[in-house]
């Protein structure tokens, strides 16, 4: 993927770092000479993180510890790394959670904590990030991690807030994308579809998810590792000068259907 996605002196910031497919987004744009700030709640792992990256790929990589629901925490983490690495160019909103259970039994504590992390930690990032960097450099590009389950709903593994707050960052995507394409300013969105992570393999391993994933998925498997990289590369690079406002499903074809 070199030349056209080449990254050489750009910063990313991605949230929700520490495991799962933060770290794989982290790797595909370190592979392409990024540099990387990781950013999650366990500074251990972000640390484990930024030297893997940086001991692999040799570029600059930064880890530090920020509760995306906590706005002064934000802004305290987006001085550091302009303090720090000078620049931010790219930023993944990938942090998130999700509660699964009847939607008539989810507690308000569930509901508000989803939208608090999901849809309004997203925000947050952008807000401070758009303010302190991109806008005074007239260039970003921002990528939400949404869902495929932000544009449909579904039977199987019944989460309402979960549709809600992602849905709700479909359409922040537009929303930003709107107001920032000024300042040349992208802002794009990637709906996965279903993924291996610490919070999804339990599920997704059982004999029903199996079977569900023959029936509802054109592609009949769940997406493998890798599988995100070339989505978020694009939508990072030079290659997308023009592409703004878009969900993007990476989901085996499950939302055409």
């Amino acid at each position: 993927m070199s030349g056209i996605f080449d990254f050489k002196d750009r910063v990313a910031v991605i949230t929700g770092c520490s495991t799962g497919l933060g770290v794989q987004m982290a790797k595909a744009l370190a592979s392409q000479g990024c540099n990387i700030v990781a950013i999650a709640r366990r500074q251990n792992l972000i640390d484990e993180v930024a030297a893997d990256l940086e001991n692999t790929y040799g570029v600059k990589a930064l880890a530090i510890r920020c509760d995306i629901t906590d706005t002064d925490m934000v802004n305290s983490a987006v001085d550091e790394i302009l303090e720090k690495m000078g620049r931010i160019d790219i930023l993944v909103n990938n942090a998130g959670t999700g509660a699964v259970a009847p939607a008539e039994d989810i507690t308000d504590e569930q509901f508000y904590d989803e939208f608090n992390i999901d849809l309004f930690g997203s925000f947050r990032m952008a807000r401070a990030i758009a303010k302190k960097a991109m806008i005074p450099a007239k260039f970003g590009r921002v990528i939400n991690i949404a869902s495929m389950y932000g544009l449909v709903g579904n039977k199987v593994a019944p989460a309402s807030p979960y549709h809600a707050a992602k849905g709700g960052v479909v359409n922040l995507t537009r929303a930003l994308a709107s107001e920032w394409g000024k300042y040349n300013i992208t802002v794009n969105a990637i709906c996965p579809g279903y993924f291996y992570s610490p919070l999804t393999k339990e599920t997704l391993d059982s004999d029903f998810f199996q079977q569900n994933a023959k029936t509802m998925i054109p592609l009949e498997r769940y997406g493998n590792d890798g599988e995100l990289d070339t989505a978020i590369c694009f939508l990072a690079s030079p290659a997308s000068t023009y592409v703004t406002g878009v969900n993007l499903p990476v989901d085996g074809g499950y939302t055409a259907m």
